[in-house]
């Protein structure tokens, strides 16, 4: 029969996920994919002390249980802006209150609205065993979608933000067919770090138009340098080039690269126009 285990305390939870058991966390992710049943042993995460809750001392340390209703409220510089934004998205209120960053991460859709604002934070996963933890940036833990890099006796127990990536102020904007409750069309994430009224850091990500969300060095390059009032009017359509959109049932693959193009050129104009 399988078993159901809550531990509080961390190395119990390790020695659980050594033995195979499957974890749950919020739930929003895994409950929708059992089916009729959920199948094999489990292990709740959601009362490890250490995985809830940010730390702002050395850097930013998100705890991988920390729901999404936590980070949209906290109090964080405005480089965080973009990450908040896109909790305020993720599904509606009810999703907000009980999905985790963790298991946003961890079930690495294309279109997970965590992702790009964690990117252009230069974001570290923290990742545990019984035996080691080890760190690995967000752009390397994310192979493919819905697969990452996480061994079978391992738990993602937080995402690190180094101090640098908290200068500067970032935006977020996702396209759906509405605002919440809804898978992304296209969705950008930016982080720019200015001096008066230049560009002298750029960071951009774009999500649901490729196999993983990705950085988009060409983008980055043609801000650096530029004023606020003209940083959209330096963005063309080719510097988009490293996407592979899609078509599904959501949209064409060509309106998925328009879309993007649009949210980026909309963000940077709003954000800081």
């Amino acid at each position: 029969m399988p078993a159901y285990a809550r531990p509080t305390d961390l190395g119990d939870a390790l020695a659980l996920r050594a033995a195979g058991y499957r974890v749950l966390a919020g739930g929003t992710d895994l409950y929708p994919a059992a089916g009729a049943r959920l199948a094999g042993d489990i292990l709740d995460i959601t009362a490890l002390a250490d995985l809830d809750g940010l730390d702002l001392r050395e850097g930013l340390r998100i705890g991988a249980a920390t729901r999404w209703t936590t980070i949209a409220e906290a109090s964080l510089p405005p480089a965080l802006i973009a990450l908040q934004q896109a909790a305020r998205m993720v599904g509606g209120r009810q999703i907000q209150n009980a999905g985790t960053i963790g298991g946003n991460l961890c079930n690495a859709s294309p279109a997970a609205d965590g992702i790009p604002p964690l990117l252009v934070l230069d974001a570290e996963v923290e990742l545990a065993s019984t035996t080691h933890t080890r760190r690995v940036s967000l752009l390397d833990y994310i192979k493919a979608p819905r697969r990452v890099d996480l061994h079978p006796n391992e738990l993602l127990t937080a995402i690190h933000i180094p101090v640098p990536a908290l200068q500067g102020k970032s935006a977020f904007a996702k396209l759906g067919a509405r605002r919440h409750l809804v898978i992304s069309i296209a969705m950008v994430a930016i982080r720019l770090v200015t001096v008066v009224d230049r560009i002298t850091e750029a960071h951009v990500a774009i999500g649901a138009c490729s196999a993983t969300p990705q950085r988009l060095p060409l983008v980055e390059a043609a801000l650096h340098g530029a004023t606020l009032t003209d940083a959209a009017s330096r963005i063309r359509s080719d510097h988009l080039a490293a996407l592979s959109p899609i078509d599904d049932i959501r949209a064409t693959a060509e309106y998925r690269r328009t879309a993007a193009f649009e949210l980026l050129r909309m963000a940077l104009a709003e954000g800081w126009g």
